[in-house]
Formats: structure tokens, sequence, C-alpha cells
């Protein structure tokens, strides 16, 4: 049947398919928004990435060196663009730029779209990213949801002096020009307040903090500087399109249109890449790379990607009609809502997870165990931190005494979720049902698998009691990810519903800290503790897994990208 396939395969090759167009395959294809002040996924990132434009860049490949993007210069402290207390930033605004629907951009754009991506802080959303180091605090809301930001003090942080865009930090912060380089994405100010959004005044920030996600038109309108311009959005078939933005400012892409497809059958994925009518298939599970390798035309690709995987344990479940957690009680027929809150519970778990077999079978040996929640590319990741071994024996002490052992004695029912047509967040699901269910007939554990726009929801309102995801670096920093997982105002730790006082002050000292060591050991402190409570199960470090043809030229890889920079992309045999 495989020589029938490559057979097949060769005589429906032929010179470079559509060679204007460039094909991506998505198994899941479900794109969040395209607004990029409310855009927290890697799907709806690689669309953004591509119509609108930050401040600044990564060069080429690595992670350390910027380029200027639409500032036109990178600031520093020797060019008197970084002042010597290191608070404050002068980005200059380039000239003759024109946003796809024509109007010039100007510095005035770009404040605007700094403020909003801030004063917006939508729930699970990236605004801290920006509040923290302009703001000087995580959010602009308390733990009980109250308004609390002083929107005319941060707005005066944030000043255009001619062309000039001019940001006053209240104290230094190391990875800013990192932050910026991934999340000063620039709209033009007044087509977003033709749209009914933010006026740019103080007094009406409330209005539109923390919005919905389709409140706003700019859910599925663009109007970017990028290369590529927003053509349609078919979410009733998860299809988009982008074309060539022909007066983009560094020369019009070589590619005409760009369209990005959800498959989520494999099969049909495989047989449009051999055949020519794909080009480029996202992340797809590895169980599929041995039918994919030899395939005449078609070149796996592997690559490094800051990113940790983990299970999560949700602290705080929420019962409101949540199927999830069954009887909603521990009665064998369910979990009640507090169920994680026992450290027996999680530690039990993370003895149970059979860690090298989900590496070397189900992702082929191509990841790593992670030591933490901190890539092993980054300062601060520790690779002699203790680790969970696999063991039953632990695992089945620990759940013994959970609940004052009535987790043992009665059992447990409850779902464990991934992201649909993610076989390898599925299989890490599987992995863990297979060792759970084995100490204890009463345990059981359902693998449920839901639509990724549908998923992030439901994570958000802490819905689900157990489930599979990563954390990309959204800047490479330590920080990004000691906050993101662990601090109480951090992405997981809202999801999950916990936070610990004493990780926090750890986790703002260490990104305060300018000495290496003394930075390094901080990070190796505050993992050490979580360690002990045991949060989270980190699972993995992935490398990145994607498929593309031959014909495809200047695919550029770098890290951390949340996606496929199209610009620099063309066909050609």
């Amino acid at each position: 049947m495989l020589k029938i396939f490559l057979l097949l395969s060769c005589l429906l090759q032929a010179a470079v398919k559509n060679p204007d167009t460039f094909i991506e395959l998505k198994s899941g294809g479900d794109i969040d928004t395209l607004d990029p002040a409310w855009a927290f996924d890697t799907a709806s990132d690689e669309v953004i990435m591509n119509v609108y434009e930050p401040l600044l860049g990564y060069k080429g490949t690595s992670i350390k060196e910027f380029i200027p993007v639409l500032s036109e210069k990178v600031p520093t402290v020797a060019n008197g663009l970084i002042s010597k207390d290191g608070k404050t930033y002068v980005f200059p605004i380039r000239q003759g730029v024109v946003f796809h629907g024509g109007q010039k951009l100007n510095c005035e754009d770009a404040r605007y779209s700094v403020l909003r991506f801030m004063i917006m802080d939508r729930s699970g959303g990236g605004s801290w990213l920006m509040l923290e180091p302009i703001a000087g605090t995580n959010a602009t809301r308390n733990d009980k949801g109250d308004y609390t930001l002083n929107a005319a003090e941060l707005i005066s942080r944030v000043a255009c002096e001619g062309q000039n865009l001019k940001i006053t930090l209240p104290k230094p912060y190391a990875p800013f020009l990192s932050v910026m380089a991934q999340w000063s994405y620039v709209i033009s100010k007044d087509w977003a307040v033709t749209k009914g959004e933010w006026d740019g005044r103080p007094e009406t920030v409330k209005n539109f903090n923390n919005p919905k996600k389709e409140s706003s038109r700019l859910f599925e309108e663009m109007n970017g500087t990028g290369p590529f311009m927003l053509d349609r959005w078919e979410r009733n078939i998860k299809q988009l399109t982008l074309t060539r933005h022909e007066q983009y400012w560094q020369g019009p892409a070589k590619l005409k249109r760009v369209v990005i497809k959800g498959v989520p059958e494999f099969a049909t994925r495989k047989l449009m890449i051999a055949s020519g009518d794909a080009d480029f298939i996202d992340e797809t599970g590895r169980q599929f790379e041995p039918q994919l390798e030899g395939l005449p035309g078609v070149k796996p690709l592997d690559y490094p990607y800051l990113r940790v995987e983990a299970l999560y344990f949700t602290f705080r479940i929420n019962p409101a009609g949540n199927t999830a957690i069954y009887s909603g009680k521990l009665d064998g027929n369910g979990i009640p809502p507090d169920f994680f809150t026992d450290k027996d519970i999680r530690k039990g778990f993370a003895y149970a997870f059979n860690y090298e077999a989900y590496i070397k079978e189900i992702l082929r040996g191509k990841a790593s165990r992670p030591s933490g929640c901190i890539p092993r590319e980054l300062p601060g990741h520790n690779p002699k931190q203790t680790l969970y071994p696999y063991d039953p024996a632990k695992a089945k002490a620990h759940l013994q005494k959970a609940w004052g052992g009535q987790a043992w004695e009665k059992g447990f029912k409850f779902a464990c979720y991934h992201d649909a047509n993610n076989t390898g967040r599925q299989m890490a699901c599987a992995v863990l049902k297979k060792e759970v269910e084995a100490l204890n007939p009463k345990f059981n554990v359902e693998i449920r698998g839901i639509q990724w726009s549908t998923y992030l929801a439901e994570v958000r309102q802490q819905k689900l009691p157990m489930f599979k995801l990563g954390w990309v670096a959204d800047y490479p920093d330590p920080h990004n990810f000691a906050y993101a997982f662990l601090h109480s105002e951090g992405n997981y730790p809202k999801r999950q519903g916990f936070g610990y006082p004493e990780w926090d002050k750890l986790i703002a000292q260490g990104n305060d800290e300018v000495d290496s060591k003394k930075r390094e050991a901080i990070y190796h402190k505050i993992q050490a503790f979580a360690f002990e409570e045991v949060p989270q199960i980190y699972t993995d470090q992935p490398l990145a897994f994607r498929v593309v043809r031959d014909w495809v030229k200047g695919y550029q890889v770098n890290p951390i990208f949340h996606g496929v920079s199209f610009y620099p992309i063309y066909k050609q045999d």
C-alpha cells in the first residue's frame, strides 16, 4: 500500500502549484480573535503578526538581538534613547508608513495602541505584559473585579514628543524591549475610534475595560501596516485568507495570497501536502510523523521552541452547569469543586504520570522533560531540580491519604480536557487516565476534547477540572514563565484558582534583580517551591514539528515566533 501511495504522490506532483499562494493547514484552525489587544493564543497571533507590526522585532533567528520595525531605531543607552536610570524609553516612529486603510502612521497611533492594549485588560488576556513595566501593577481590577486603574496617571506615562513615542517606567524593567518586540502592535487610532473603540480620553477608559470578545468590531476587522491584509475570515469553514499589501513600506511580499485552513482529519492533511495542494502543515501529532517521512517533495521539520507543556489542576472549579465534575461531590460519582486543593491528590497524580513513556513513545523522543516551568534555553532554568519520578507506589500512598482517606475509599470521577485534534495533548490525558485508573478501580478519568476557542473560554471560566496546555514565550525571559505559571496574577494561577504570596514576592524580586547569579538563584528557589506544592505537572518541552513542501523558500524559524512569518516566503522549484 505504501508503494502505491508513493506512486500516486509522484503522479500528482507537477511544477509548483499555486506559485503566488501559500496554503497552510492546521489541525484546529480555530482562531480566537483578530484584535491584537485581545488575542492571547498562538492561532490568533499568527494572523496578527503578519497584518500588524510592532515597534521592534527580532533579528533572524536570534531571541536576543532586536531590529527596528515601526520604530526607526532600537533604543539603547548608547544612542540616548534609553535614559541612564533605565526608566525612560524613546521610540522614533517611522515616517512614510501607510495603513491598509490608507491612513498614514504617526506617533499618536503608536501611543494609542500601547495604551489600548493596557486599558482593555480582558480577563485571561495579556495586558499584564505591559501593565507590569509601565503601570507598575499587574491588573486594572482588584480580586473582587472592581476597577482600580488610575487612567490619568497611566496615560501620562505614554507620551508623544513630535514623532517620538516616550514611555516612562516607574522603575527599571530589564526585559522591557523584549515585551515591546512582541506586543507593541500598532493600529490606526482614527480608524479604531470610527469603529466604536476607546476615544483616548482617561474618563472613558472604564467603558472599554474587560470587554466581551465580540463586542468590538476589531474582533473580525483588521487595519495594520504589515505585509498582508485581511481578505476574509470564514469562521464557518475555519478558513482565513490574507492578501498582499502592495504599499508595504519594506516592499511588497513575493506571495500574493496566504490561506490558513483548519483541516482536522490527518489523512486529508497528508493527501493535500503530498499532492501539492498545501504547502505547509502546522503542528501535528508526533505519532503521524512516520507517515510523512519519505513523501516525495515533502520535508518534516524539527526546531527548538520556547514552550513548556503541562497538565493543570483547577483548584476552585466553577460548578455552574458543569458536567465535568459529574455529581459535584466526593461520592464515587464525581468530585467537589475544591477537589484539587488537597496536595496529596496533586502529588499522587504527579507520581502516577509516566513521563518517560510519554516522551519516548508518544512524542517519539522529540522532546525533553522540563525540570520546572522555565525552558532550558533561558537563564533561571535549573537542570538539577528534583523531579517527580513515575512511581505508582508513591502515587498510591498519596492518594490513600487524600481527603482523609475518602478519595481512596469512595473513588472519584471527572473529565480531563485537551484541545480537539491535538493528539499529543490527547495522549497525555490518556497516559494519565491509564496510570491513575490502574491504581484503584474506583477511579475514573474521562478524556474530552473541545474546539480551541471554546477550550480557552472554558479554561478562563474555571470549568475544566484538569486540562493539558502549554505556555509559549511571550518574550524570551524567565520572568515570563515564572509569572505565567506561578504568580497569583499570572495566566495559569488565575485560571486554576491558586496563589501563594511568598511566590509573588520572589517572582517580583527575580524580575527586579540585575545580578545574573542572584537572579538565577531566585528562580531556582521559586521552582523548588513549585515542586513541593505541585500546582501543575510539567510533562514535556517539545521540539516544534512542522511539515513543508520543498518548493517553499525563505521560511525563517525563530523560537519566539507564534506562527509563520509569511513575508520572506516564496515558492520555487
